[in-house]
C-alpha cells in the first residue's frame, strides 16, 4: 500500500488536502480516518446536533483531566470521529476570526500568514451565497472579502427563531451596533451567524471537498482505520502504521506524510511515533526518533459560560412534551423540503464585543441560543422541563495554556487532555465581565414580553466573586482547541511556516494544531484556510504548481 501522499485524519483539514492533492491526477493520495463514513442522517440535518453530541459512533467523546482552577471538574470535549471531523457535528457558524489574529501570527515570525496573505485562501474555499446579486455575481463590497465557486457553501439559514431577532433588538438597546458581516471590514457588533449549509442541509468539509473527489481513481479513502504511529527511515517519514479491522497495516508514502488529526490527534500521533519531549517519551518506553519539546504544548481553547433565562412563552426550541407536535411538524418540513426548525443551527445569532473601551479589538464572543443550556446535550433536564433562551460567552484570547500528553504508550488509548483552564486570573475576570454584559442585554425592554426568571447563574449569583465561583463550577468548552503543534521558529515550535515538522523530512502537520495563538472566533473556517494554503505549499514544493511570485 504505497501512495505519493498519506493524510492522517479525515476531518476539516484532511478533506481539503485529499481534494486538492488529488485534483490534478498526477499523485496518488490516501486519506486515513479513524471513524466511519459520514452517513448518519443527523449529520446532514442541521438540527441533529444533540444526537451527534451524544453519539459514541461519530464522536470521540473525550474528557479532560481534572481542572484545578475549575473546581477540579473533568470537562467533556466532543470531537468529530467521522469524515468531515468536527465540521460534521458542529453548529456550522461561519467565522474567520479577526484580521489582527493573522497579522499577529506573521509578527511571531511566520512569514506568509498575515491577513492579506491568508485572505485569498478564505475566498478560495467558499461559495458565498448571501453576497450574490441577481446575476449571481458578488456585489463589489462583498467581492473584497468573499469568494464564489468554492467548495464550502456559506448561506443564510432557512429558518430563524423569533427570539434571535429579539436578541439583536435587545443588543441594540444595550448600546451594541449591528454588523451585517462579521468576516468583512468590521468584526465588532451583533448580527445573525451565517452557516455552512447548502439547500437546507449541513455543508461539512466532507460534503464540500470529499464527495466529488472520492470518485477519483488516484484517491483512496480508508475509514474505521486508526493511525498508530508514523514510520521513519532515520529522520525521514516513510509511511504510517494503522490498526484496521483487528490487524496492523502499513501505508507507505513516497513523498510526504501529512498529519491532520487536529489539536488532539496530531500531537498524540507524534508522541506515539517518538517525536516530542525526550524525558516524557523515555518514561513511557517510546523510542526517541526526534526531540521536539513543543509537541503537545501550547494548548488553547475558548472557555464558555452561559446566562440562561426561562421564557414566559413557547417561542424557544425545547424538548418539553408540549413541543412534540411542533417537533413532528418540523421533521415533516425538513424531510419534505429541507425547511423549518430542523434546518436551524441553533446558535442563530451573536456577535463580538470588547470587555472594555481600552481593548483595541473585540475580546468576547456571544452565541445566542433559543434553547435552555444542555451542557453539550449531556444534561437535557432543563430543555425537557423549560422553555428558555441562553447567551453563551467566551473569552476570545485566553492567556492560559495547557497540554496534550500520553498516559501510556497504547496507541488506541485516549490521550491526556489538560487545557489548564483559568490558570491565568485575567481569563476568569474577562468571563465575569462577559456575564455582566450578557445580563445587560437580556434585561432590555425587547425581552420584557418573554422574560421570566433567570435560570443560570440565577438571581442568587450577583457579586463578582459569586460570578467567578459560578464560572469555576460551570464553565465549559465551546469546542475550539488549537495550538499543540504550533507554527514558528522558536524552541517550542513544532512546524515551520511551511508546516514542515522541524528536524524531520517528508512530514507536515496541517490542521488547527499549528495555530500559534487562538483566533478570535470559531475555528472551522480558519482550519479550512490552513489546509487550502498547506495544500498549495505541498504542491509548490513538488513543482506541481507554478512558482510563487517573488
Amino acid at each position: 500500500m504505497q501512495y505519493d501522499y498519506v493524510i492522517v485524519g479525515g476531518g476539516s483539514a484532511g478533506c481539503v488536502l485529499a481534494n486538492r492533492l488529488s485534483a490534478n491526477g498526477k499523485h496518488t493520495v490516501c486519506l486515513i480516518e479513524a471513524g466511519p463514513a459520514d452517513s448518519s442522517p443527523f449529520i446532514k440535518m442541521p438540527g441533529g446536533i444533540i444526537p451527534l453530541f451524544r453519539s459514541t459512533k461519530y464522536n470521540w467523546q473525550f474528557w479532560t483531566t481534572e481542572q484545578k482552577h475549575l473546581s477540579n471538574r473533568k470537562l467533556y470535549w466532543p470531537r468529530g470521529k467521522t469524515l468531515g471531523g468536527s465540521s460534521s457535528i458542529n453548529a456550522m457558524c461561519y467565522i474567520r476570526g479577526n484580521a489582527w489574529d493573522y497579522d499577529h501570527w506573521a509578527s511571531l515570525g511566520n512569514a506568509g500568514w498575515g491577513y492579506q496573505e491568508v485572505l485569498p485562501y478564505f475566498k478560495k474555499s467558499e461559495n458565498y451565497e448571501p453576497g450574490a446579486d441577481a446575476s449571481g455575481a458578488l456585489m463589489p463590497d462583498q467581492a473584497k472579502y468573499h469568494g464564489l465557486g468554492g467548495p464550502l457553501n456559506v448561506a443564510d439559514r432557512r429558518h430563524n427563531n423569533p427570539l434571535s431577532a429579539v436578541f439583536l433588538e435587545a443588543a441594540q438597546q444595550a448600546g451594541h451596533s449591528l454588523t451585517p458581516d462579521f468576516n468583512a471590514a468590521q468584526q465588532e457588533g451583533m448580527g445573525p451567524y451565517r452557516v455552512f449549509q447548502k439547500d437546507g442541509q449541513r455543508c461539512s468539509n466532507a460534503r464540500a471537498y470529499l464527495r466529488d473527489a472520492e470518485a477519483r481513481a488516484n484517491l483512496t479513502v480508508m475509514t474505521a482505520t486508526q493511525a498508530t504511529r508514523v514510520l521513519f527511515d532515520g529522520r525521514r517519514a516513510v509511511g504510517v502504521r494503522c490498526f484496521e479491522a483487528g490487524r496492523y497495516v502499513d501505508v507507505l508514502a513516497a513523498r510526504e506524510v501529512i498529519l491532520s488529526g487536529g489539536a488532539i490527534g496530531s500531537p498524540q500521533l507524534l508522541l506515539l511515533s517518538g517525536v516530542g519531549p525526550k524525558d516524557e517519551l523515555q518514561k513511557l518506553g517510546i523510542p526517541l526518533v526526534h526531540e521536539l519539546p513543543g509537541v503537545g504544548e501550547n494548548l488553547q481553547d475558548h472557555l464558555d459560560i452561559v446566562v440562561s433565562v426561562r421564557s414566559r412563552n413557547r417561542l424557544p426550541m425545547s424538548l418539553h412534551p408540549l413541543s412534540l407536535w411542533r417537533g413532528l411538524v418540523g421533521l415533516f418540513l425538513y424531510l419534505f423540503g429541507k425547511r423549518g426548525e430542523f434546518t436551524s443551527n441553533v446558535a442563530e445569532a451573536g456577535g463580538f464585543l470588547k470587555s472594555s473601551a481600552a481593548e483595541p479589538i473585540p475580546d468576547i464572543q456571544w452565541h445566542f441560543v433559543p434553547l435552555a443550556n444542555t451542557r453539550h446535550a449531556l444534561d437535557l433536564d432543563k430543555a425537557m422541563k423549560y422553555y428558555a433562551y441562553t447567551v453563551l460567552s467566551c473569552d476570545l484570547r485566553p492567556l492560559s495554556r495547557g497540554r496534550i500528553t500520553l498516559d501510556r504508550a497504547d496507541p488506541l488509548a485516549p490521550p491526556r487532555i489538560d487545557p489548564n483552564y483559568a490558570a491565568h486570573a485575567r481569563d476568569l475576570d474577562r468571563l465575569v465581565t462577559a456575564v455582566k454584559k450578557a445580563r445587560e442585554v437580556l434585561a432590555q425592554p425587547a425581552f420584557a414580553a418573554h422574560r421570566l426568571e433567570e435560570l443560570e447563574p440565577g438571581p442568587q449569583v450577583q457579586t463578582d466573586e459569586q460570578i467567578r465561583q459560578w464560572i469555576r463550577d460551570h464553565a465549559e468548552t465551546i469546542y475550539h482547541p488549537v495550538g499543540t503543534c504550533k507554527m514558528g521558529l522558536d524552541a517550542m515550535a513544532v512546524v515551520d511556516p511551511e508546516l514542515r515538522v522541524h528536524g524531520l523530512a517528508n512530514l507536515r502537520v496541517i490542521d488547527a494544531s499549528i495555530m500559534p495563538t487562538l483566533v478570535g472566533g470559531n475555528t472551522n473556517a480558519p482550519t479550512t484556510m490552513i489546509a487550502e494554503k498547506g495544500a498549495d505549499m505541498i504542491l509548490w514544493s513538488h513543482d506541481a504548481l507554478p512558482a510563487r511570485a517573488a
